[in-house]
This record gives structure tokens, sequence and C-alpha cells, in this order.
């Protein structure tokens, strides 16, 4: 009597079990179902948020993972949408469409060799899926833009890295790495309200991203805006104590801006050939930031005046608008200089 006692207790515990658990898919069916009519209307986020209750119900359904990934992707969330695509694939390996969105994603966020093994997995269950196929292709094209970007980027080929970079965010839209690089090399070219656009993008979604910060940085340097440049380069190894490139770029911002006020400290006080050696010195400090060496050409040019080497003064006017073809006061001071010289080199 006992043991039967026994046996019921176990069936009663189990049959209510049983039908709580039909009764949590059904409803998370219906979840389901009102996101797949949500995401039809393209109301994305009223489908993420039945999805998300769908997986709330049966947490172990592949296919409530990957509509949600889905939509997160229309919604430009990636990352999460890698994380649930990635979670479809885990519940349940054969689930092609699952395999294609992980893949997708990492493509979306610029890793292709990660997006060509998802694209490779979902060929393996089936082969003739056009899509994969088509992917695969595009995971691939984006990893030779890399390759021939990172060539010509050592070769200093800037605008070819920029035609590059944007041919793989064609693929890669959410890739914050290719979208810093070519703002890099926008930089590096003087197209200095397009790197800052790119980089204050990066920067409004990530406000500690050291390499947005970096280029943010690097704009403003180039513009002669120094003391500005130096803040954001402190800023970029706060948040990336290693960063190499912020921290070049910060040494030079500093020794440059320290050796300018220098020669014009020994200038005012009328000592022009230290002012001419300062100069010099910070001539050679970094050949690239051209608007910054046009003032120094121009003012080294000012020290030559003042010690009556007219001729090296003229040469240093003229490299300033070499540099720079807008910097009026060099045209300025080289017609002066010019004026007064030629009698003298004309005899």
């Amino acid at each position: 009597m006992a043991a039967t006692a026994e046996c019921d207790v176990v069936m009663a515990a189990t049959e209510p079990e049983l039908l709580e658990d039909e009764d949590a898919k059904r409803e998370a069916e219906s979840f389901k179902e009102q996101g797949n009519a949500y995401y039809a209307k393209k109301d994305y986020n009223e489908a993420y948020n039945y999805y998300t209750k769908a997986i709330d119900m049966c947490p172990n359904n592949a296919s409530y993972y990957g509509n949600r990934a889905a939509t997160l992707m229309m919604l430009g969330r990636f990352r999460e949408a890698l994380g649930d695509a990635q979670q479809s694939v885990r519940l349940d390996d054969s689930f092609v469409r699952g395999h294609l969105r992980e893949g997708k994603c990492h493509l979306s966020l610029g890793n292709a060799m990660a997006a060509c093994r998802s694209f490779q997995r979902a060929l393996e269950l089936d082969h003739k899926n056009a899509q994969a196929q088509q992917e695969f292709k595009n995971a691939n094209a984006v990893m030779e833009y890399e390759k021939i970007a990172e060539v010509d980027f050592e070769k200093r080929d800037f605008r070819k890295v920029v035609f590059c970079m944007d041919r793989a965010l064609e693929f890669a839209p959410a890739c914050h790495r290719f979208k810093i690089l070519k703002a890099e090399c926008l930089a590096m070219l003087g197209r200095y309200p397009e790197a800052q656009f790119v980089a204050s993008d990066i920067l409004r979604m990530d406000s500690t991203n050291a390499d947005a910060l970096y280029v943010r940085g690097l704009c403003l340097y180039y513009e002669d805006c120094i003391e500005k440049a130096v803040q954001f380069f402190v800023q970029a190894l706060r948040m990336a104590p290693d960063h190499e490139k912020a921290c070049v770029a910060c040494r030079n911002a500093k020794a440059l801006k320290a050796k300018k006020e220098d020669g014009n400290k020994a200038f005012k006080e009328g000592n022009y050939k230290l002012a001419y050696e300062l100069y010099t010195e910070a001539l050679g400090i970094d050949p690239n930031n051209i608007k910054t060496n046009a003032k120094l050409y121009c003012n080294r040019g000012t020290v030559n005046s003042k010690l009556r080497q007219l001729e090296d003064a003229i040469e240093d006017c003229t490299n300033a608008v070499k540099l720079d073809d807008t910097y009026i006061k060099a045209y300025l001071r080289r017609a002066q200089w010019w004026d007064c010289s030629s009698p003298r080199l004309s005899l």
C-alpha cells in the first residue's frame, strides 16, 4: 500500500509539469507569431519584444533566437544579434538560417574570417544555398580588401586605402576598425571634415573608443590646433595606454608646441640666431604636419629677413606656400622681401 502511494505521488507531480510545459510552448508560439507579424510590418522594436517573450517562455528553441537575431540585425544591433545567432546554432547545429545570420553578423562587424566559417557550415548543410554562396564570396572579397589596404597603408597610398575601406564597408557597415582606418587616411590626405565626421560618429556610439579619439586628435593636430589635439591624444592613452600611434602623435604635438613657442620667445627677445635654430628643429619633428610646418617656414623666413638673408627668407616663404597654398601671409611676406632683394639680385 505504501508503494502504491509513492507511485501516485510521482504521477501527480509529473502530469502538471507536462501540462505546464505544453502551455508554455503554445504561449511561446503565440508570442513568436505576434513577433512575425510586427517584423512583417517592419516594426522591429515590437518584434524584438515578442521574440524575447517567446524566448523567456521556451529558452531552448533555436528558431526564437534566430528570429530575434534577424530583428536585431534590422535594428543595426549586430553584436547583440551575433550572440542570439550563436545561441541558435548552439541549440541546433543543423539550423542553416542560424549559421547564415551568424556569418552575416560577423561580416557586418568586420570579422570576415569568422564569417567564412559560418557560411561554409551553412553550405555543408545545404550546398545549393544561394545566399550562403554569395555571402561566402562577399566575405572573401572583404578579406582581399583588407590585405590590399594593409600594403597600401605601408606605401602611404592613402587614397587607395580609402577606396578599399569604402568597398569593405559595403559588406561590413558596422565595422569600427574599417571606419577608423578610413578616417585616419582621410586625415593624412588633408580631408579633415570627412575624417572628423567618421571619428565623431563612432564616438557618439562609444565615447571610450581610443582609435576614434586618436583620429579626432590627429585632425586637430594637422589643423594646427595643437593644444586641443593633445587633449584627445591624452584621452586616447587613458583608454588604451599602449596605443602606439596616439603616444607618438602626443609626443610630436608637445614637442612641436614647445619648440614653436621657444622660437617665438627668442624672436621677440631679438635673439634671431637662436630663433632660427629652434624653428629649424621644429621643422624636423613631423614632416606630415603641413599647416604647422608652413607657419614654421614663414616664421623662419621672418627670422632670415632680420638676419639680412633675404634669399633664404624668400625660399622659406616659397616652402610655406608649397605646403599650404592658401597661406596669404607667406605670399605677402615673400612679395615684400622679393621687392627688397630685387635690386641687389639684379647686380
